[in-house]
């Protein structure tokens, strides 16, 4: 009785190679056809007993499935279809790979190199384009088709994050830190001796054979700096971004020991700590980045943020200033500068409204408006000045000029205004 059981389990384990065989040759009929509807069936076939069979079918069979989904995605090109031609493709390499054979890796990786080509273009092209929504999940696909090329999932963790997919770029980013990441590159330059221009010459070997024929000169090699503290940076600002205070903090004390005189990573933590009530910190911190820094009219701005978001409204002033000082052209300053005084436009307007029936006291009231309004001009017409195309100054000088009756500087605004619409 078991002699019989034993044969039949031989049976059918003979019948089922049987039958995965015949499949995987219908699906390399069909592969070659291009049929790759059929193929996909006979593949799905034979892939429930995969398992159970040698190392060359399973190459086989991971080569004709990968060719299957990169075919099918010529006309169909969805995630679906590149993700299955990338696991295959991924396993027949693994694969082949432990034998010490390439007879399928050679067949596929001009497959695999033409959709990576593709991909990548249509990534890059909507990168550029600003459609972040695309590139996040293209340039992803190019990294699950050649893992090897670990940049393009860098590129799609920028892309989620530009494109507020704050989840998808923290998985991206803290993927790249776990595989120690570092974006280190090596350029081969040498000066066209036509042109003048330096240009990149790929490789050692190409440079120095350039340089020898005499149509290139001053060759130069230029090693990039590393990415792993950028990317560390980035696992922060995602938490941040995230609304997660106590793991922003952790993520930029890690970011803080790869990049320790980082002043924006300085400025990110004390700005964490006020927001959990921390003081003390808070001001520890701002006292750091002032130490390393302190001509830095951005640090100065920054500051002025913090401290106006915070309601330290005179701080702020007196930062804004600093940067001012620093750099009599920074714009923004300017504009914030204003904008800290006219917080207290707020409280006038509710006076006057509270007094309508008073109208001593209102006139009092709308005369300290009009003083504070004369007082904030300036600021609004010098960053009119550095940015004129810029509607919201516009918009607000136009405002200013009306109501402390500078007549002919409205009606200049307001053509501007209307130019800008």
């Amino acid at each position: 009785m078991k002699n019989q059981f034993l044969l039949l389990v031989a049976l059918f384990i003979c019948t089922a190679t049987f039958a995965q065989k015949d499949e995987i040759k219908a699906a390399e009929k069909a592969v070659k056809k291009n049929d790759y509807v059929t193929a996909a069936a006979e593949v799905q076939k034979a892939e429930a007993l995969i398992g159970s069979a040698d190392d060359k079918t399973k190459a086989k069979f991971y080569y004709l499935k990968g060719e299957t989904y990169a075919g099918m995605a010529k006309t169909d090109p969805t995630e679906a279809n590149y993700q299955a031609a990338a696991e295959s493709f991924n396993a027949l390499f693994e694969i082949e790979k432990e034998q010490g054979s390439t007879k399928y890796t050679v067949l596929a990786e001009p497959t695999l190199n033409t959709m990576v080509t593709e991909i990548s273009a249509k990534g890059i092209k909507s990168y550029q384009d600003k459609n972040y929504s695309a590139a996040k999940t293209e340039l992803f696909q190019v990294y699950e088709l050649s893992p090897k090329d670990t940049v393009f999932l860098e590129y799609a963790a920028n892309a989620a994050y530009l494109d507020k997919d704050y989840s998808m770029a923290l998985d991206h980013f803290t993927a790249l830190k776990d595989l120690g990441y570092t974006g280190i590159i090596t350029e081969y330059t040498a000066l066209n001796s036509e042109t003048g221009e330096r240009e990149n010459m790929g490789n050692k070997t190409q440079m120095d054979l350039m340089v020898k024929t005499g149509t290139y000169s001053q060759p130069r090699v230029e090693t990039s700096e590393t990415k792993q503290p950028t990317i560390i940076k980035n696992i922060a600002f995602v938490h941040v971004e995230m609304g997660d205070t106590e793991k922003a903090i952790a993520a930029v004390k890690d970011a803080r020991e790869v990049a320790p005189d980082d002043v924006n990573l300085i400025l990110t933590e004390a700005n964490l700590q006020i927001k959990l009530g921390n003081k003390d910190e808070f001001a520890k911190l701002m006292a750091q980045a002032l130490e390393l820094d302190p001509k830095n009219p951005a640090l100065y701005f920054n500051l002025g943020v913090i401290n106006g978001e915070q309601g330290e409204k005179e701080k702020a002033k007196d930062y804004y200033r600093k940067c001012i000082a620093l750099d009599p052209n920074y714009v923004d300053a300017y504009i914030n500068l204003g904008s800290v005084y006219l917080e207290d436009d707020k409280v006038l307007v509710e006076e006057m409204n509270k007094n309508l029936n008073d109208f001593d006291k209102y006139d009092a009231i709308k005369a300290k408006q009009a003083d504070l309004y004369k007082e904030v001009i300036p600021f609004y017409e010098k960053a009119f000045e550095l940015r004129p195309d810029d509607i919201d100054t516009v918009r607000t000088l136009m405002s200013l000029y009306e109501n402390t009756e500078m007549d002919d500087k409205f009606k200049v605004m307001k053509d501007k205004y209307d130019s800008l619409r």
